[in-house]
């Protein structure tokens, strides 16, 4: 059987649990995370429980990173040597000593590949599996969207009948989007509707008063008055003339939960950093993409299913000058204490086998360097890195040719990436669909898992 989204609306009952909610000091889209309905998970293959997607926005060069070229023309090589791993065969760039010391976790894919070329058609095809109508950075979140990954693994969640307390799909620090001002289109609810939106946390967890917002009862408002405001939301309820919908058996479910949130404090709880040893917090690295990963994996040991950890601000690895000094001295460093903190983390802790860490961009870099030192936009070809959640590592899955610029063997697209995702969590993609905004069925993903993986 194919699970549909059921079209929501308003009705006076759920307007009436919309206002009072509002009364509580929490916004629907942000309460929705908590999610309602109840089907059986499909199942497919690998141990994963929840995934953190580490998102570099503005596509970093995979040729200087994780699939170097040395014995190619300085234009291609590039200023970086190559280093051993603790994997035989298998070397990256010096720019990545400890991803080196723990190849033997990671699954390095080298031949991905899609056609657009814009960072938010890029985005989108990366996030979404899909192309986008046109291939532009001039565009826009809109109603009629197709979801990426992370909203429908929140929205499988929800179907499932999630109910941890947590949203089931967060973004740290902040969107995907392109120079702050184009969001990318399929990171939120689209065609599934505002409910299934990702609570965004639009904030920097390193900022020395980081709270997070709407996850506790207001300062103003103690235990007691909230009892009394749901008491009088009862009646008001009662009063109202019954409508007998799934849609407002949902909305009911939904209340209940975010109350049931508010009174728990187990949300918050997971988005205080504060409770995190010094020690820990500075071994993340006392930057945003630092403690958006700590926070990631502070989310998925309470619960949520999906955490994208945006390595930003907007496209900050868009190195088309520079590329070299900037990799060096700017974004490499703290990427790179930031992902092996959280490996190790996730590890130590046991979370590791039932986490499954995807890092990647949205395309890569041209193999070619420009005049001005730099690299650009190359969707021909590319890397994403896999780890934990019942992943084999220590391999390579695919190559690049000579150049770095097409897939020599074993071309992967992003819908691969998330068939197997989806398998990794225990969905069997082929047999789950939603419905488009004009009522179409779709897919989960058009790709195929990637064996090798798993």
């Amino acid at each position: 059987m194919r699970p549909s989204v059921p079209e929501i609306r308003l009705s006076r009952r759920s307007l009436l649990h919309a206002g009072g909610m509002g009364m509580l000091g929490l916004g629907l889209n942000q309460l929705a995370a908590l999610g309602a309905s109840s089907n059986q998970a499909g199942s497919g293959l690998g141990k994963a429980k929840s995934v953190i997607m580490i998102f570099n926005g503005g596509a970093p060069s995979h040729i200087d990173l994780w699939d170097p070229k040395p014995d190619g023309p300085s234009e291609i090589r590039g200023e970086f040597k190559t280093i051993r791993t603790n994997v035989p065969g298998i070397h990256l760039t010096e720019l990545l000593p400890q991803m080196a010391k723990r190849m033997d976790k990671l699954a390095v894919i080298r031949s991905v590949h899609h056609g657009h070329s814009s960072h938010n058609g890029g985005m989108h095809w990366a996030t979404t599996g899909r192309p986008y109508r046109v291939d532009s950075t001039l565009i826009t979140p809109s109603p009629t969207d197709l979801p990426g990954v992370g909203t429908l693994v929140g929205w499988l969640a929800q179907r499932d009948g999630f109910s941890k307390g947590v949203p089931p799909y967060v973004i740290t620090p902040f969107p995907h989007c392109d120079s702050k001002v184009y969001l990318t289109p399929g990171q939120f609810g689209g065609c599934l509707g505002t409910r299934f939106d990702p609570y965004v946390l639009d904030d920097d967890p390193n900022a020395a008063a980081f709270r997070v917002r709407n996850m506790g009862l207001d300062a103003s408002l103690t235990p007691a008055r909230l009892q009394e405001r749901l008491a009088l939301l009862n009646q008001m309820s009662a009063a109202a003339r019954p409508i007998a919908t799934t849609q407002t058996a949902q909305m009911d479910i939904f209340n209940e939960q975010a109350t049931a949130m508010l009174q728990s404090g187990k949300a918050a709880n997971a988005f205080d950093l504060t409770k995190e040893p010094d020690k820990v917090r500075e071994r993340y690295g006392r930057h945003s993409w630092g403690q958006s990963h700590l926070l990631a994996r502070r989310l998925v040991e309470s619960g949520t299913r999906f955490v994208t950890t945006v390595n930003g601000p907007s496209i900050t690895w868009d190195t088309h000058k520079d590329n070299f000094n900037g990799l060096k001295n700017r974004l490499v460093p703290p990427m790179e204490q930031a992902y092996s903190a959280l490996l190790d983390d996730l590890e130590e802790r046991g979370l590791l086998e039932s986490t499954l860490v995807v890092w990647m961009g949205e395309f890569g870099r041209t193999p070619k360097i420009n005049n001005d030192a730099g690299r650009d936009h190359w969707p021909g070809c590319y890397s994403v890195v896999l780890a934990g959640g019942g992943v084999r590592g220590g391999q390579v899955i695919g190559s690049s040719d000579a150049s770095g610029a097409y897939p020599k063997d074993r071309p992967v697209t992003p819908a691969d990436i998330h068939a197997s995702i989806y398998s990794a969590l225990g969905y069997d993609y082929r047999e789950i669909s939603y419905s488009s905004a004009d009522g179409r069925p779709v897919a989960l993903t058009e790709g195929s898992t990637i064996s090798e993986l798993f």
